[in-house]
């Protein structure tokens, strides 16, 4: 992120107009609040509670030995906390978050698919392998992990935190639901066939071929019974 991008109307507090304004991208190291006080003239009172609200959006860390620390810039966080929010006062926000966490995936599938190295095309052949491997196994076991891995493997190169942190907190609310531990045999291998479709295609060059699949996988979403449990599993 460009830090010197930031407007000079932003509504930023001081804390946060703070952070924008230092040099780098990654992890850097923020002097104490007393020091940071006399800096920017507020008070110390004021200081910590922006900085709550800053750590709240996974902007900072504090710990006893290392101090206050910039993190690089993620949006998960606050999707998350935002989310998590939404559910509490209605679990049907999930529903709602899942589709426009389909129509993203739909949309940058192509791009994603275009930056993937070999290595990721590999990758994705095994997690497709192991998840059907546990589904015929004995006993049966939900390939859970594969199943995020895979989606987010295959937008990992993007280099755009917003779509990163929507999909990532995504899985974590699916989770946070109980969704990981549907049982439908039938259903699982149904999209497992899917999944095996999308990752031959990547695997083939036929980016085209998977964006359709996708598509047509994503549709499942409204082709289920009315079945909570079943509607909710993607």
């Amino acid at each position: 992120m460009d830090n010197r991008s930031v407007p000079k109307t932003s509504r930023l507090s001081e804390f946060l107009s703070y952070l924008s304004r230092l040099e780098g991208d990654g992890d850097l190291r923020i002097p104490p609040l007393t020091d940071l006080s006399r800096e920017l003239d507020v008070s110390v009172a004021s200081l910590r509670e922006q900085m709550e609200v800053a750590r709240a959006l996974g902007l900072v860390e504090a710990r006893p030995r290392t101090g206050i620390r910039r993190l690089k810039y993620a949006f998960r966080p606050a999707v998350r906390q935002s989310l998590d929010y939404a559910m509490a006062v209605n679990p049907g926000c999930f529903e709602q978050f899942a589709d426009l966490r389909a129509h993203i995936e739909t949309a940058y599938f192509p791009e994603a698919v275009s930056l993937l190295t070999a290595a990721d095309r590999q990758r994705l052949l095994e997690l497709v392998a192991t998840a059907r491997a546990r589904l015929k196994g004995y006993p049966i076991q939900i390939p859970h992990a594969e199943h995020r891995q895979l989606h987010l493997l295959i937008y990992q190169r993007l280099s755009n935190p917003f779509v990163t942190g929507i999909l990532e907190s995504y899985w974590e609310a699916y989770e946070a639901s109980g969704l990981d531990t549907f049982m439908d045999i039938d259903y699982l291998e149904r999209v497992w066939l899917y999944h095996q479709r999308i990752v031959d295609a990547i695997a083939s060059g036929d980016t085209a071929a998977g964006h359709r699949t996708l598509i047509d996988h994503m549709g499942l979403l409204q082709q289920r019974s009315k079945n909570p449990s079943r509607q909710k599993f993607e």
